[in-house]
């Protein structure tokens, strides 16, 4: 199993603490999807849906959603919060039966296979289609905490943020999936949008928020909880994070 392999697989193990601690997507998001979809929307499938953070969102707005993902722990948890159509399976999966006027994915694009990636998306959207990605870190707004939380777990991971796919540089101002969409013949009218989000948190939510990272996740148990230790050792009370969410949008042509 390779690295990424096992990082994408490594969420079902804390279903239930990655929908408590996980934050929410802000509706915000939605609303710019719609509006760039230009017409309304009936149905729309879901690539890595997890426990239906973003699933519910799409729903409450009358949507047909089909939320797929590769984890049957994740689509367990799902259930209880959300009433969609589910299927278990990566998008390598996924079968062009349907097509749909909206494909998306939320802070779950990464994980699939970059070999025939955009002909899948393309093959599951109907002509004109939307497709939609939403991602983006959660980190503290004070470089301090942050210093202070790569000190603490410097000793046994480097980062755990993922780099860009494509190796695209933070510095660029169109980003992943951006990049890929525009060279794409598959997809036009590419745009990013970033949608700001503020948030407060406890140092113990902090902490349960990092037990459901993939980087923390497939470290050993015990060096798992000293990593968590040190960082909790290392945090004011509450602290305050960016979770600002960038948005790609694209049409099939």
């Amino acid at each position: 199993m390779s690295g990424m392999t096992e990082r994408a697989l490594s969420f079902g193990s804390v279903a239930a603490a990655y929908e408590r601690f996980r934050p929410g997507y802000p509706a915000e998001l939605v609303e710019k999807v719609l509006d760039y979809a230009g017409a309304p929307v009936a149905d729309a499938l879901e690539i890595g849906a997890g426990t239906g953070k973003m699933t519910r969102l799409f729903a409450a707005r009358g949507i047909a959603v089909t939320a797929t993902d590769p984890d049957p722990a994740m689509l367990a948890e799902l259930r209880k919060h959300v009433s969609a159509e589910i299927r278990q399976g990566a998008l390598e999966d996924l079968r062009p039966d349907q097509q749909y006027g909206l494909v998306y994915s939320a802070s779950a694009l990464h994980w699939t296979d970059p070999s025939g990636r955009w002909p899948r998306i393309a093959a599951l959207l109907a002509p004109g289609g939307v497709f939609a990605s939403f991602g983006g870190p959660v980190e503290p707004a004070d470089p301090a905490v942050r210093k202070a939380i790569e000190d603490a777990q410097a000793p046994f991971l480097e980062s755990a943020q993922l780099p860009s796919p494509d190796g695209t540089p933070p510095e660029n101002e169109l980003q992943w999936p951006g990049t890929e969409l525009e060279r794409s013949e598959l997809f036009a009218d590419v745009r990013q949008v970033v949608v700001q989000q503020r948030l407060t948190l406890s140092a113990d939510d902090l902490v349960g928020l990092f037990s459901t990272v993939s980087a923390y996740l497939i470290l050993p148990i015990s060096v798992r909880e000293q990593v968590f230790q040190r960082i909790r050792r290392a945090l004011p009370d509450t602290i305050e994070l960016v979770s600002d969410h960038t948005a790609h949008l694209a049409r099939r042509c």
